[in-house]
């Protein structure tokens, strides 16, 4: 979860100096707080049964109680939490949500507030009292829990809130637990969203696309899991509708050190555990689709010649189909290419010219409103979508995409390890055939499309809208766009990468990376520049995306080594660090916001990571765009 953490239960004291704060308690204060939960909670037949069922719980070791505390408690720590907690909006590649500071301290809290929150404080005695904590010891099998390292803060989802997939896995987290505080006058119903989602997995450290199991919140409701590394995946779906969310959020985490059950090196091998991603990512990256890899140009355009950037009348023919006519003058070539030089970034508003994106954006407008077949949901849906695929793992990505290759069965280990075996030699692309069989699919079109049309005259099929994006994408691939492209940046194409890709609404992300590396083992060209240019072609026909506030945004942010430190003073890892840098405004270096038709160039070097924020589920449709990676020879150094 996404909070900041007390990681070691510590405060300041009157000097400044940091002391470890204990919340052991009198055996008084530990039997005034098993008096704070419902009398069912410790019966030894409720126990045994929920001991049963944890054990045998799927996708991963977890477990629910309803009605876990004192009701009339809990309605009061509601109300002072909405009285007295002040809640501060956090929103970063992976989350949105509102959030208190920590409360598991509140020892160390001023006096004046302290005495404003006696239900909290009850409340916080009762989670971590000895008693509940052998009690989640005992019905999870996890080990014993530390009584003096602790996590706790309150969480506020309201419209469009979520927090996308991951595992827990930081530091010394044994359990995690979600006591659930929305109205309690009011049923939680399954469509308002906010529902606690679980993940199986392909293998470890690789989560399934699809969800397998769902929580949907109910007051004085506690959810738990233990946290296993690689395999304790979850996420918070979005919350839908205008109604807040509130719940307790913590964790129990191993015995620290003078404490029963401590273990010499125990917190040293979680930690590495926590890392184990990281060491194996290479063999990770055999399960991550679309593969980056670079198809190799053929003859590349050398850009120290001006001779070799001239038009011929065919190229000229060719992209005034697809481009600005304007854009092909030398006036908008040389003033394109200063910015470009100055910038190393640059926005083309009106790309496309306008008989086209015309065409195009009526075509993609009437899709989203009636498309045939409806737009897909689950990964098998997509798949037999042709041409479309499923980025995956989902705790890194989410989107359906067009990469101009043959057909991916990537629904098992087994299938990937095959898939990763047939494509292993091979990487090329083929937009035009690709658009070619969409064309022939269009003109046999199905009986379902036929009563479709009958039903709806106004229907358009993915198909149609499908062949003319590969078109489009054909072209970045082509030689005559190559030239126009060298003549701005100056630089030698050497390499390409292309793909189509929708981010669809309550689905779709990319979670903040810096790779700009070659997914494939045998490229070992050091010729080529570090980083990347880069090009998005937006081709999201709906408005209203300006602020931002539906997602679907793409982000650059530097990568900075001050950020790096911070996190690790925090106990993240390389992954979670890189999605609490994104929290910081100050390193943002470019934003794109879903929009039609603009070209964005961009050379990206591997200190920039970049995201696309997570598409609400309230966006007016999806974004759309071609996204284009090329990698490059820097001529100025060549001999």
């Amino acid at each position: 979860m996404p909070e900041k953490r007390d990681k070691d239960a510590e405060s300041l004291d009157h000097t400044g100096t940091r002391k470890k704060i204990s919340i052991k308690q009198t055996p008084e204060e530990e039997a005034k707080a098993v008096e704070y939960f419902q009398s069912h909670v410790f019966e030894p037949t409720f126990k045994t049964q929920l001991t049963e069922n944890i054990k045998f719980s799927q996708p991963f070791r977890w477990g629910t109680i309803k009605n876990l505390i004192s009701d009339d408690l809990l309605r009061n720590v509601r109300k002072e939490i909405m009285a007295e907690i002040e809640f501060t909006k956090k929103e970063t590649d992976i989350y949105k949500v509102f959030q208190s500071g920590d409360l598991a301290n509140l020892s160390a809290m001023p006096a004046d507030l302290l005495a404003r929150l006696p239900s909290v404080y009850k409340l916080r005695s009762a989670i971590y009292s000895e008693t509940f904590r052998s009690f989640m010891s005992d019905i999870t099998g996890c080990g014993k829990l530390s009584g003096i390292k602790t996590d706790l803060s309150i969480q506020l989802y309201t419209k469009g809130c979520h927090l996308l997939t991951h595992d827990d896995v930081i530091g010394s987290r044994r359990v995690s637990f979600i006591l659930y505080m929305p109205d309690p006058d009011t049923h939680w119903k399954p469509h308002y969203g906010g529902a606690l989602q679980l993940f199986d997995s392909l293998v470890p450290n690789v989560p399934q696309s699809d969800v397998h199991s769902k929580l949907v919140p109910g007051f004085n409701q506690i959810a738990f899991f233990t946290v296993q590394p690689g395999l304790s995946f979850h996420a918070v779906e979005e919350v839908k509708v205008d109604r807040q969310r509130l719940s307790l959020q913590g964790w129990f985490h191993i015995p620290q050190e003078g404490e029963d059950g401590f273990i010499p090196g125990e917190q040293e091998q979680t930690e590495r555990k926590s890392t184990l991603q990281q060491l194996e990512s290479k063999e990770l990256r055999e399960y991550d689709f679309p593969k980056l890899k670079f198809a190799q140009i053929p003859n590349a355009i050398s850009a120290k010649n001006a001779d070799h950037l001239v038009f011929s009348d065919a190229d000229r023919e060719y992209l005034s189909k697809y481009i600005n006519p304007y854009l092909l003058t030398v006036e908008s070539t040389t003033r394109l290419a200063k910015i470009f030089n100055e910038e190393s970034v640059v926005d083309i508003l009106s790309f496309l010219n306008e008989e086209y994106e015309s065409l195009l954006k009526t075509q993609m407008k009437n899709l989203e409103i009636n498309e045939f077949p409806p737009m897909p949901q689950s990964q098998s849906q997509v798949q037999s979508l042709f041409p479309w695929k499923l980025a995956i793992p989902c705790h890194k990505q989410r989107y359906m995409y067009i990469d101009g290759s043959e057909y991916e069965d990537i629904g098992t280990a087994g299938s990937i390890a095959i898939a990763n075996k047939v494509k292993s030699s091979s990487n090329a692309s083929n937009f035009d055939l690709t658009a070619q069989i969409l064309r022939l699919q269009s003109q046999v079109p199905s009986t379902e499309y036929v009563k479709s049309i009958e039903d709806n005259p106004n229907s358009t099929t993915v198909a149609e809208v499908s062949a003319k994006l590969c078109d489009l994408a054909s072209m970045f691939k082509s030689r005559a766009f190559r030239k126009w492209l060298s003549k701005i940046t100056e630089l030698k194409l050497v390499k390409d990468n292309v793909l189509v890709r929708r981010f669809r609404p309550g689905q779709d992300f990319i979670l903040a990376t810096k790779s700009t590396g070659d997914d494939n083992d045998d490229d070992n060209d050091d010729q080529t520049m570090d980083g990347l240019l880069e090009a998005t072609m937006s081709l999201t026909p709906s408005h209203g995306w300006e602020n931002g506030e539906w997602g679907a945004y793409e982000l650059c942010l530097v990568d900075d080594d001050a950020a790096t430190a911070n996190a690790a003073e925090e106990g993240l890892n390389e992954d979670e660090a890189a999605i609490y840098r994104t929290a910081d405004q100050d390193s943002v270096v470019y934003e794109n916001q879903a929009c039609w038709n603009k070209l964005s160039l961009m050379y990206r070097d591997p200190s920039v990571m970049k995201f696309v924020k997570y598409v609400s589920f309230d966006a007016p449709g999806c974004r759309w765009d071609i996204n284009c990676a090329w990698k490059c020879v820097d001529e100025s150094e060549e001999k």
